[in-house]
């Protein structure tokens, strides 16, 4: 989504539209900004309430791989993805690069909602999944109705590092 957003930032500046570029980059940084925080902290009382709940994974509980859940997650949202990108290109005629920076400001916001995540499971000291049955179409909604628990595994299990980072691997000497 940041990708998106900076590549529709960019090419919004090419175009002068009506209100300006210093205007549009005023309103765009506003956007951006405020975009931020709204995702970076909202649910994140239902994220500690279902880490603090969060039940040991059982022996058939499965555990669906972080490539898997990233390529369900795009293929549910690609449209969605593809609606956002045009209409802030769409946008930047009237107000040049601020729609980009607001969908910049969206993928930020998940990525430092993504590393608070990671700091609560090593806090935890322990990962936190969510059943697959439970995510619904398109992998999203990782705290959504659906979803009534977390399970935790311990650090090493998994391909994923706290906050769903890949994990890196010790290179062999």
């Amino acid at each position: 989504m940041w990708w998106l957003g900076v590549c529709a930032a960019g090419i919004g500046l090419l175009v002068p539209g009506p209100t300006g570029r210093r205007i549009g980059l005023l309103a765009g940084a506003a956007l951006y900004l405020v975009s931020l925080a709204v995702v970076a902290l909202r649910g994140r009382k239902r994220y500690r309430a279902l880490a603090r709940g969060a039940a040991r994974a059982g022996k058939y509980d499965v555990l669906q791989d972080r490539a898997v859940t990233v390529r369900n997650w795009r293929r549910g949202h690609r449209w969605w993805l593809l609606l956002a990108f045009l209409l802030t290109l769409g946008a930047s005629f009237a107000v040049p690069a601020a729609g980009g920076m607001l969908l910049a400001g969206l993928g930020t916001g998940l990525r430092l909602k993504a590393a608070w995540l990671g700091r609560l499971e090593r806090t935890g000291d322990g990962l936190l999944w969510v059943r697959v049955d439970w995510l619904g179409r398109g992998a999203g909604a990782p705290a959504g109705r659906t979803v009534k628990g977390y399970r935790r595994t311990g650090i090493a299990a998994g391909d994923a590092a706290p906050g769903g980072a890949r994990r890196r691997t010790a290179a062999l000497v």
